[in-house]
């Protein structure tokens, strides 16, 4: 985002400061009159959509987000995907829905995450691209467990119907959607991210508010996909029980239109869980942190 910041002076000149996304966010709730960061590329004008900049700029690393991995593409992109892992047909079809649905949501957690994690030892970005792999893999094998089982060992009944295509799938395709964002950002909490005064003023890495925004962007990506997994199944089941559609079609279309609804819901719901300009207070910090700022709260990117 651009502000102006005048210089007193004969020529009075104006120039374009950029400033993250978090350190914009303090500087409108408490008015702050400082910015962190000069604007590091000279083309970029006031005139500029303010909003575009924000969802196509990582706000940590000031780098280009792929336009599939910016935040206005994740619903349309995200909603067949999670269409297509509701079906529940066979075991094969459900792992490979949910192979592609977890690559999407992992890769847009990895793109969208805190960018301030300083590591020296190994390359970052491969490690996490590894560990997003094995989540991915993990995550889609669970969600079509029970579906391997059932067919396995031909468990038919009713109540076996209910649990594995209703019951199971929400909380399961939540919790694994919890799992990969820790997984994909364990190097957050593992190694810290960095933590600002009210000035945008870098003080400190610390594992702790690393460990505080992982967990944070988990349950609220959980939430999100719980709930778009879990409410449509049960209001279809509603609407099956009362014979409101009257063919498979109609069915279908109602069960489209409820995950629709629910997960465009949702979505506001689960970002505004918590701000993305997580706070965490000074005596929660590392030692180290607490000797080097007076400050009594201190600030983070939690990331999306």
């Amino acid at each position: 985002m651009g502000l102006l910041n005048c210089s007193t002076g004969t020529q009075n000149l104006c120039r374009p400061i950029h400033v993250p996304l978090c350190v914009v966010q303090l500087h409108l709730k408490d008015e702050i009159r400082r910015t962190r960061l000069l604007l590091q590329n000279s083309g970029k004008t006031l005139s500029e959509p303010i909003q575009n900049d924000q969802s196509s700029v990582h706000p940590d690393t000031d780098k280009i987000i792929p336009v599939l991995f910016r935040p206005p593409a994740f619903l349309p992109i995200c909603l067949p995907l999670v269409i297509a892992s509701s079906l529940q047909l066979q075991a094969k079809q459900t792992f490979f829905c949910q192979f592609v649905f977890h690559t999407y949501t992992t890769g847009f957690t990895l793109l969208n995450g805190n960018g301030t994690v300083k590591v020296e030892e190994y390359p970052l970005q491969q490690k996490q691209i590894f560990y997003g792999l094995g989540a991915i893999s993990y995550a889609a094998c669970i969600g079509a467990l029970p579906l391997l089982f059932m067919n396995r060992y031909t468990l038919k009944s009713s109540v076996t119907q209910l649990v594995v295509k209703k019951l199971l799938p929400a909380p399961l395709l939540g919790l694994m959607s919890a799992f990969t964002v820790a997984v994909v950002r364990s190097p957050e909490f593992e190694n810290g991210i960095e933590v600002m005064d009210r000035n945008g003023k870098v003080v400190g890495v610390s594992q702790k508010a690393g460990e505080k925004a992982v967990k944070e962007t988990a349950l609220s990506r959980a939430v999100l996909f719980g709930t778009t997994f879990f409410l449509p199944a049960l209001l279809t089941y509603f609407v099956e029980r009362a014979k409101f559609a009257k063919t498979p079609r109609a069915l279908a279309s109602v069960r489209m239109f409820m995950i629709t609804s629910v997960l465009a819901g949702m979505l506001p719901v689960s970002l505004s869980m918590f701000p993305q300009c997580g706070e965490i207070k000074r005596t929660d910090l590392e030692p180290e942190i607490l000797s080097s700022t007076e400050e009594t709260e201190l600030f983070y990117n939690r990331g999306i």
